[in-house]
């Protein structure tokens, strides 16, 4: 039975590294895997994903209006679709997660999401939170924060490295740091301490 797959991290863990590696096994064994990216992260170029570690691939380019299962499905008539594999999955809508939910359990196709669960902020994006709530298996992928404990937070930086708490949730080209819940400083930055 095909499933719902979101590994999630905090920044700079290795997701699209391991999303190229995952592609990778695939054409190795001779199967076809779909790799999708969010139109509105061009930094590797239109329509590639980028690891840090310098692997890419070419992907098919999804925005707010893309519908997965149709994709897929449409993906299928010109032959088997082994796997599907999403880059930057916090970036999907509620209605796509749902889509991808149909992927798997009426096209019997699995789909492999790689994301971010919160913002700079602490915020949940609506596309991790719909995955949380509704993938079969939930992974996550660990890295370390300056304090050597796990990091868990995003914090976001400014052009010299100072660190920013006010903005929109989605602002492709910042820099940013993975940091421990108790150095990212939650209390400080969180609407929700605001709305306390």
């Amino acid at each position: 039975m095909a499933q719902l797959y979101f590994y999630y991290s905090a920044m700079n863990a290795g997701k699209s590294t391991t999303l190229l590696q995952s592609a990778h096994n695939y054409r190795e064994r001779g199967m076809r895997a779909l790799l999708y990216a969010p139109a509105i992260d061009a930094r590797g170029g239109s329509h590639v994903i980028h690891s840090r570690i310098g692997l890419t691939a070419e992907a098919t380019a999804f925005d707010a209006g893309h519908d997965f299962f149709d994709a897929v499905r449409r993906a299928q008539e010109g032959g088997p679709v082994h796997c599907v594999l999403i880059d930057e999955s916090q970036f999907l809508t509620p209605l796509q997660v749902l889509q991808l939910t149909r992927v798997c359990d009426e096209l019997g196709v699995p789909v492999l999401c790689y994301g971010i669960r919160t913002d700079f902020r602490g915020e949940p994006f609506e596309g991790s939170k719909y995955l949380l709530a509704w993938a079969d298996n939930i992974v996550e992928i660990k890295t370390i924060c300056r304090s050597g404990k796990k990091a868990t937070m995003n914090a976001r930086l400014d052009d010299r490295g100072n660190r920013v708490t006010e903005g929109a949730q989605i602002d492709i080209g910042h820099h940013y740091e993975a940091l421990s819940r108790k150095e990212f400083r939650l209390h400080e930055v969180s609407p929700v301490a605001r709305r306390g």
